[in-house]
């Protein structure tokens, strides 16, 4: 019985299907995974059209056999190959849900030891430097990373988008005893203190993004402005300089207790800087005491 022929026909020679849409395409989404451009282009096809053998992977992608035979080895290597146990050997793609869950599983094992040797290594000492925030993901992830390192009292002025987005980890903080009090444009339920602006919404709809503050323990503190999308830095900084960030506690705890429409001639609330006391504070002045010293050796 003759057997119905099954050869791939190369991509070059298939018709155009449209536009490409906006989203990223399978190449593209495992390129992003650290897929090289034949290992995406293999295993897609393998999706599309297994089981296939390397030569006729290598006609339908258009690709040299070599490369597309190197490129079956390190998808093997990666699980995401199965290969025919026969001498003409055959292809299969591993079912895209199970790979994302090898490769999740196999970049958690690799973070978690790049996490114990890059804490081998010494932090480096605080400075008086300010230092961009380029990206929006590098603007979040060094706000959650000062949160979860607060040890006695958060500041914040936060816009409702990012507010909503750094809440869990504040309310988080609060419950392992962080003094936590913020700026808000609207009014929001929390654990901790919270002042609405004396602006409100329409400060938040008429300035020019999203803005983002933070100083934890008068130790470190962030600005940031993002565009209203969310995909750009307008302005961003960060600092650990002790002197700054006491400055910036300062302002925001006065700000804090002006939002509040604390009665005139109130004092400051708990949350100004020698209120509140915070450690970076008190290694500023323990650092004065020791050039005051050094001074009188002299």
């Amino acid at each position: 019985m003759a057997r119905s022929s099954s050869k791939s026909v190369p991509r070059s020679q298939r018709p155009a299907l449209g536009p490409a849409p906006e989203t990223a395409s399978p190449e593209q989404a495992l390129a992003a995974l650290g897929f090289t451009e034949t290992e995406a282009a293999v295993y897609c096809e393998l999706l599309r059209a297994a089981p296939l053998t390397g030569y006729r992977l290598a006609h339908a992608i258009g690709k040299a056999p070599a490369n597309v035979y190197q490129a079956l080895a390190a998808l093997s290597q990666k699980g995401a190959v199965l290969v025919e146990d026969r001498e003409a050997r055959s292809y299969r793609a591993t079912h895209p849900e199970e790979l994302l869950a090898m490769l999740q599983r196999g970049y958690e094992t690799h973070a978690a030891e790049a996490r114990a040797a890059l804490e081998s290594l010494r932090a480096p000492a605080p400075d008086d430097r300010l230092y961009q925030l380029a990206t929006v993901g590098q603007v979040y992830s060094r706000a959650e990373a000062m949160i979860d390192a607060a040890a006695e009292v958060l500041l914040f002025d936060l816009f409702p988008r990012p507010f909503a987005r750094l809440r869990p980890r504040l309310e988080q903080a609060a419950a392992r005893g962080v003094r936590i009090a913020g700026v808000v444009y609207e009014a929001v339920d929390c654990p901790f203190l919270t002042a609405v602006s004396p602006g409100g919404e329409p400060v938040a709809a008429h300035w020019p993004g999203l803005q983002i503050g933070l100083v934890v323990d008068g130790r470190e503190h962030l600005k940031a402005l993002l565009s209203r999308d969310e995909t750009q830095v307008k302005h961003g900084v960060w600092s650990n300089s002790t002197y700054l960030a006491c400055l910036e506690h300062n302002g925001l705890g006065c700000e804090i207790w002006v939002s509040l429409a604390a009665p005139p001639g109130q004092p400051p609330g708990d949350f100004t800087l020698f209120a509140s006391y915070p450690p970076g504070l008190r290694e500023l002045l323990a650092q004065g005491e020791e050039n005051a010293g050094a001074e009188a050796v002299r």
